[in-house]
């Protein structure tokens, strides 16, 4: 199994020096290299896995942050951040985080892509984190109908 992983991850790290694909090939080889090596898994905190933004109304965008910290003695890593609807554009922090170091996951939520009333709507964030690599992050809030 361990042949295996480092197998992997050399054919990822091969891949990833040719120019064969596009950014997006390109991180998301990297993702799998750094999710193989569980040995390097670190830990983190999250200030919040939940945020309510103020009321807007309809045609309106809203900004959610989500921020954390790395409290793991390795490299902290967001391999895959999605949103959960195509209402939501999510951002975060790239690279590696360090020891000790923050970053955090944006949202900007359009309501022009939504309904009025009460929104619900996630963001999943996978890490290299030990114990839990996938994450959920919910942002809530109220669309007025704009009139």
């Amino acid at each position: 199994m361990k042949r295996t992983i480092i197998a992997a991850a050399l054919g990822s790290i091969f891949w990833m020096s040719c120019d064969m694909g596009g950014t997006y090939e390109k991180e998301e080889k990297a993702a799998q290299v750094v999710l193989a090596d569980t040995s390097h898994y670190t830990t983190m905190e999250w200030k919040d896995t939940v945020v309510n933004f103020k009321p807007i109304q309809m045609g309106e965008k809203a900004t959610v942050v989500f921020k954390f910290k790395n409290t793991g003695k390795y490299p902290l890593f967001l391999t895959n951040v999605k949103a959960g609807c195509g209402c939501t554009v999510p951002g975060y922090t790239k690279g590696a985080i360090p020891p000790g170091g923050e970053g955090e996951v944006t949202g900007e939520f359009d309501s022009n892509k939504s309904h009025p009333g009460e929104v619900r709507k996630n963001i999943y964030v996978t890490t290299n984190t030990l114990g839990k690599s996938s994450h959920t992050l919910i942002f809530a809030g109220y669309v007025g109908n704009g009139k």
